[in-house]
C-alpha cells in the first residue's frame, strides 16, 4: 500500500509471521527517469530474503524497462503489476483500475513486463479489480490475458472501481476467476482476521490471500494468519501495553531507515489504526503529534497497559471506506472500444496511489 508498506513496516510485519511482504507501489516512469523519491522508496532490510515490489504504469515499454531496473539494480525477486487504483485523478486519465478495459493495452503491458523479467528468471504477478462498474467487468478477460502472457498468478480485489473501498467485497467473483484460469488466483478484499482468510479460501478455492487494509494498525495479523494456516487456534489479542511496545518497535524501525524527525512524522498516520477501539482518550491526539523518541516513550508509559483487546473491533474494517462513486470518471470516449495501444496515458502516472 502506497505510503504504508515501506521497509520498516514490512520488517515489523515479517517479525510477526510468515508471508511475502510487498514494497509500497512504485511508478514505472519515475523509476525509469531516475526520480530520487521513487528510488528512495526502494529500501529493503537485510532480513528481506525475497524482495517484492508492486509496480504501476501505463506504457508497456516503460514498464519493461522499469522491471529490468528493479531486478538488475535493486535485486528484486518478484514484481506485482497494479491495475486496481480507483482514485479519480488516475481513472480520468485512463490509468489504474480502468486500464484493463483496454484489453490490448493490458496485454501489451503484461506481456512486455513478463518478457523483461523472464530475462532474469523473476516472476511477475497481476492485481486487478472486478471491473469499472457492474456494467463493465474486466476481471475474466484480465485473468485470461495474464495467463496467456505468462504471469505467474493473478490477484483479484472483489470490488469494482466504482465501489472503491465501500460496501463488501464480492468473493463469488474470485471463485469465478479460479474456475476460468489455470494460473493461481489470489483473493483480496475484506480480510480483517485470520478466520476471514480461511473462509475466503474455502469458499472460492483461491490459492492464497492478499492483505491490504486489514493489516493497518494490526501487524500481528500475520502471526494469526501463519497460525491459522498451520491449523492452530491461538490468536493474538494484545493488551494496550503490548500495542504501545509494538508502536515503539515500529518507530525504531522507521528511524533506522531515515532519521528521528522523519521517522516519527511517518509514524503519526498509523496511530488511529493502532488505537482503534482501545480506551486511549486524550492521549490519542498527543500520539498523533509525537515528534521524538523520548516523547513517544513517555506517552506509552501513560497508557493503561492492562487494558484488554477491544473484542468488538474483530472483523471490522480499517482504513479507507467511504461511499461508492456515483460514476467513475473516465477519458472521453473510453467505452467506444476495447483497444488502447495508441493512446497517450502518461498523465495517469502522476500522483497515483494503491488499489
Amino acid at each position: 500500500m502506497a505510503g504504508v508498506t515501506n521497509a520498516a513496516y514490512r520488517q515489523l510485519c515479517r517479525e510477526q509471521g510468515a508471508g511475502l511482504y510487498v514494497c509500497e507501489m512504485i511508478t514505472s516512469r519515475g523509476l525509469v527517469v531516475g526520480d530520487q523519491k521513487t528510488h528512495a522508496m526502494l529500501q529493503f532490510d537485510a532480513g528481506e530474503k525475497t524482495r517484492s515490489v508492486q509496480l504501476y504504469g501505463v506504457d508497456a515499454d516503460v514498464m519493461a524497462d522499469a522491471a529490468r531496473i528493479l531486478i538488475r539494480d535493486f535485486r528484486v525477486d518478484h514484481i506485482d503489476l497494479n491495475f486496481g487504483c480507483p482514485v479519480p485523478k488516475v481513472t480520468r486519465k485512463g490509468g489504474g483500475g480502468v486500464l484493463p478495459y483496454k484489453r490490448d493495452r493490458l496485454r501489451a503491458i503484461v506481456g512486455e513486463t513478463v518478457r523483461a523479467a523472464d530475462e532474469f528468471g523473476v516472476p511477475v504477478t497481476v492485481k486487478t479489480r472486478i471491473g469499472i462498474d457492474e456494467d463493465h467487468e474486466t476481471f475474466l478477460d484480465a485473468g485470461r490475458i495474464a495467463q496467456e502472457e505468462g504471469a505467474a498468478a493473478i490477484a483479484l480485489h472483489g470490488r469494482t472501481v466504482q465501489q472503491a473501498y465501500s460496501g463488501e467485497a464480492d468473493w463469488s467473483r474470485i471463485r469465478e476467476l479460479v474456475n476460468a484460469v489455470d494460473i493461481p488466483v489470489l483473493g483480496n478484499g475484506d480480510i480483517w482476521e485470520a478466520e476471514d482468510a480461511l473462509k475466503m479460501m474455502s469458499e472460492t478455492g483461491c490459492a492464497g490471500v492478499v492483505i491490504g487494509r486489514g493489516c493497518l494498525g494490526r501487524p500481528w495479523l500475520f502471526g494469526d494468519l501463519a497460525a491459522a494456516f498451520r491449523g492452530e487456534k491461538l490468536r493474538l489479542r494484545p493488551t494496550l501495553g503490548e500495542v504501545g511496545r509494538m508502536i515503539v518497535r515500529h518507530a525504531e524501525l522507521l528511524v533506522a531507515i531515515s532519521d528521528e524527525r522523519h521517522g516519527l512524522t511517518d509514524l503519526r498516520k498509523h496511530m488511529a489504526w493502532y488505537f482503534k477501539g482501545y480506551p486511549v482518550g486524550e492521549l490519542r491526539r498527543r500520539f498523533a503529534m509525537v515528534s521524538t523518541m523520548d516523547e513517544l516513550h513517555a506517552l506509552v508509559d501513560l497508557l493503561d497497559a492492562d487494558a484488554g483487546f477491544p473484542e468488538a473491533e474483530l472483523g471490522t474494517p480499517r482504513g479507507r471506506q467511504g461511499s461508492p462513486r456515483g460514476k467513475v470518471v473516465l477519458p472521453y470516449g473510453w467505452y467506444d472500444d476495447t483497444s488502447g495501444c495508441d493512446l497517450d496515458l502518461a498523465d495517469a502516472e502522476i500522483g497515483v496511489s494503491g488499489g
